[in-house]
């Protein structure tokens, strides 16, 4: 099954380190973060789910949950927490689901076709309050994600849904936008600060706070 952006996110039900959970019951009125491992106690996987771990406060200012999935047992995924703590500096904090059975990998077409084996790729999802998939990213096993950059596309997509607006390259919080070309830019000029008409379907402005 390949989700596309703006599909529904699959739902299901999983055991996880924090118990069994309904994906959709989980986040609830939240935006989720939900990405794979491809093993427990490997190297890679450790830094990263260790760096999710410590921005748990950046994700919930941000109305965010994360969750994490992987082949292992839980039995095997509690047993590598104290690695990810003591690597990443901070307590796992998140429930990591147990697929052994490869029922949300499958959902969610997280095995790499041809490698050799079951374990799951790097992927990343985005899904919003309303269930829809808003972001998708699949990395190789040996590439570790940049976690900043996971958190600046979620600042970029609440942004965007609250104005009529884009964010240009490179972007990050509190940079300049741009202008929906669907909006003129006399009308620009009545909604934001500082509108500068580059091209016509081309305008700057301040970032509209929030």
């Amino acid at each position: 099954m390949s989700i596309r952006l703006g599909d529904e996110a699959p739902n299901f039900t999983a055991e996880t380190t924090e118990g069994t959970i309904d994906f959709y019951d989980w986040k609830a009125g939240h935006w989720a973060v939900l990405f794979s491992h491809p093993a427990d106690f490997t190297p890679v996987c450790t830094t990263e789910l260790g760096r999710t771990a410590a921005l748990k406060s950046d994700f919930e200012k941000r109305n965010v949950k994360a969750i994490a999935v992987s082949v292992d047992p839980v039995e095997s995924h509690r047993g590598w927490a104290p690695d990810i703590a003591e690597v990443g500096g901070t307590e796992l904090n998140f429930p990591i689901i147990a697929d052994s059975d490869r029922k949300v990998s499958q959902l969610y077409d997280m095995i790499h076709p041809g490698e050799g084996d079951t374990s799951t790729v790097r992927s990343v999802f985005i899904i919003d309050p309303k269930n829809k998939v808003r972001l998708t990213l699949t990395y190789p096993k040996s590439v570790g994600r940049n976690f900043t950059e996971i958190v600046r596309v979620i600042d970029a997509l609440q942004l965007t849904d609250a104005a009529p607006v884009s964010t240009p390259v490179d972007w990050t919080p509190g940079d300049r936008i741009i202008v929906s070309p669907a909006m003129s830019t006399d009308d620009a000029r009545q909604r934001f600060e500082d509108v500068e008409e580059v091209r016509p379907y081309l305008r700057w402005a301040r970032q509209p706070v929030s």
